[in-house]
């Protein structure tokens, strides 16, 4: 009761008709919130935020009750997130943005200062900036006027930059040009606001980057300050800010990535951060940086794996979550318990760009310490974030053919998986799914207990996703399942999927799973028996498959695919007769031998070297209705074709109408 009696006390004085007494009221105020969020929470409640905001637009206020007003209104946006709540409900950003036409500066910097901590808290939409156009050119004016004003404008356009549209907005209205030249500003929190504006505006932007690395600033280029900015006698903050803008511009192509910038200065500056002296969140940036500036490039994967010991050093990030330096601070400890996870997502992440191409550093990572274990403990973590990083990581780890029959095998990795892509988030199931594949490949010891675990089932499932993602890798899991399997799986994933869903499927928009459907039926009608037994239950559906697909707007590589596709029903024994009694896949056979592309005469080649072998039954009535329909004279102007493959091919299809 008494915080609030004395609170309405400071609100009552801000209606005074004295405008001295109203002064002195507001300077008070100022003075008792400074600290105090319960005085803060008070003075919101009882209504001072819409005072204030009238006495800061009120014409009649003088400069110095208006900046007043400004400061504590930017005080009490320091507090909670839900003062900012309530500072954004009263209408705040328009009447600051108004405040900045004065010609006043101390006013016009208070407003800044208090706008800066308004977008730079969370709850604040960074679409407030934009909303009048008129507010980025005014902001890029006042860049000129203090160094106040340069860090706070650019305090808020770092925060405020939020993907393309933002950057081309920032872009467009001269960013580049008006915040080049703070990098050199006597202030290092100028310095320090303008290479983080650099950093938001370069990432995954080439029309920022390229513009970027010939920018001149007092003669020098600017990727040779950030190089400057970056040395090991700069403030952590620094170098770490740099190294990014050098990361983002090698990532939007303006700097090539073996270029001595980067090889020499980002990358070990970089591997310096994942160091155990670092702070918790230095180790955090430095890491999920290095592994978006390695992630496509072999050869940096390689320099960054031998660097300073990198792969021991990030088995630390599960050990040691507090830097050597932070173990006397309790406050900082608990932090650091706290944030964990955020260390054990950032090294899955950066393990997972190390081993993406290079066998010999996986074989390295998966060798660090019980590493197998800690990435199938981060299988099951309760943040959705850590789970994605570790499911990235076995997922990269698992391109490898000998650690699917060595560490995947021994540490039964397919259990947590299986786990996992029980009722995962979309991100997580095309990761999760797109690992499953691998597994699934005929080499991989783990392919009999998944089938086991009621992966048909669930791979169908992902089959009739909205996200075309899972539907290519449910499908591609299920061609790899089916690849030189037993009848029975087969007829198990026919049964699980359905012909229905199999037609959706081959004619779905998307080309990638229209292929893998493809790549599933060549899979299973493959090897006799199988090819007989299926044909007698799904073959009238699939030759109508095979003609809409032949008949229809596609790619070579389709029509390849399903060529090789009626070659296989073909080397059926009573599967044969599926096609030899269908006249309209015969004529598209000979359509296709005479086809420009040769891909394509090669594979209706194979159909008729099946159809006419000799050992086999019936084959001579089959080869004298193929004759009558001029295949033999087809063979015969393949047999001068200047393609040797295609050429041999006809050759041995003609000595079966000789013998």
């Amino acid at each position: 009761i008494e915080v609030t009696a004395s609170s309405r006390h400071y609100v009552d004085r801000l209606f005074d008709p004295d405008p001295q007494k109203v002064l002195q009221g507001v300077i008070d105020m100022k003075n008792a919130v400074i600290g105090n969020n319960k005085q803060k929470a008070n003075l919101i409640v009882l209504g001072a935020v819409p005072r204030l905001l009238y006495l800061l637009q009120q014409e009649t206020s003088s400069t110095e009750l208006k900046t007043e007003c400004a400061v504590v209104l930017g005080s009490l946006a320091m507090g909670t997130e839900n003062n900012v709540k309530s500072l954004l409900d009263c209408h705040i950003i328009p009447a600051l943005l108004q405040g900045l036409l004065s010609p006043d500066l101390k006013f016009i910097e208070a407003c800044l200062r208090c706008l800066r901590t308004i977008f730079t808290s969370p709850v604040t939409p960074e679409e407030l900036l934009y909303t009048d156009a008129t507010v980025i050119p005014h902001l890029m004016a006042l860049l000129s006027r203090s160094r106040y004003t340069q860090e706070y404008i650019c305090q808020i356009f770092s925060h405020c930059c939020k993907g393309p549209d933002h950057q081309t907005i920032l872009f467009n209205h001269g960013a580049v040009q008006n915040i080049a030249h703070l990098l050199t500003s006597v202030s290092y929190k100028v310095r320090m606001q303008a290479l983080k504006c650099f950093s938001v505006l370069a990432f995954e932007n080439p029309q920022v980057s390229m513009t970027l690395v010939n920018v001149l600033v007092d003669g020098e280029l600017l990727p040779q300050i950030f190089v400057k900015m970056l040395q090991r006698d700069k403030p952590i903050e620094m170098q770490l800010t740099s190294a990014k803008c050098l990361t983002y511009m090698c990532r939007a192509g303006a700097i090539r990535t073996d270029d001595n910038c980067i090889v020499l200065k980002t990358l070990p500056c970089l591997v310096r951060m994942c160091s155990k002296e670092r702070l918790l969140e230095e180790r955090v940036e430095g890491a999920e940086t290095l592994a978006y500036l390695i992630e496509p490039d072999v050869e940096l994967q390689r320099i960054a794996s031998i660097t300073d010991h990198l792969i021991a050093m990030l088995a630390d990030y599960f050990k040691y979550p507090s830097s050597v330096s932070a173990i006397t601070d309790i406050k900082r400890l608990d932090h650091d318990l706290k944030h964990a996870h955020e260390l054990r997502q950032a090294a899955f992440k950066l393990y997972a760009s190390l081993g993406a191409n290079d066998e010999d550093i996986r074989k390295k990572i998966i060798e660090t310490e019980n590493m197998m274990d800690r990435i199938v403990t981060g299988l099951s973590e309760s943040s959705v974030k850590v789970r994605l990083a570790a499911v990235r990581c076995l997922h990269s780890l698992s391109r490898s053919v000998q650690q699917l029959r060595t560490s995947f095998q021994d540490h039964a990795v397919w259990k947590p998986l299986m786990k996992v892509l029980q009722n995962a988030p979309d991100e997580i199931l095309v990761v999760a799914s797109s690992m499953l594949c691998n597994l699934l490949l005929e080499f991989s010891p783990s392919k009999e207990p998944i089938l086991e675990s009621g992966a048909v089932e669930l791979l169908c499932g992902l089959t009739q996703s909205e996200n075309p993602a899972l539907r290519v890798n449910g499908i591609w899991a299920l061609m790899n399942m089916a690849f030189q399997a037993e009848q029975k799986i087969k007829a198990d994933i026919l049964r699980s999927l359905s012909t229905e869903q199999l037609f959706r499927l081959l004619s779905d928009s998307d080309l990638n799973v229209l292929m893998k459907t493809l790549g599933l039926l060549r899979n299973l009608l493959s090897t006799r028996p199988h090819i007989d037994k299926i044909m007698s239950t799904h073959g009238k559906q699939i030759m109508q498959a095979v003609t809409l697909i032949l008949e229809g707007e596609h790619n070579i590589e389709v029509k390849e695919q399903t060529l090789c596709i009626l070659a296989n029903i073909a080397d059926g024994t009573t599967a044969k007769e599926l096609i030899m009694t269908n006249d309209d896949i015969l004529q598209k056979i000979k359509y296709y031998m005479g086809h420009s592309h040769v891909k394509l005469q090669l594979a209706a080649m194979f159909c008729i070297s099946n159809l006419i072998w000799n050992e086999e039954e019936g084959s001579q009535e089959r080869q004298d209705k193929l004759r009558d329909m001029g295949i033999v004279d087809i063979l015969h102007k393949l047999s001068q074709s200047p393609d040797s493959n295609l050429c041999d091919k006809a050759k041995m299809a003609l000595q079966q109408y000789l013998a």
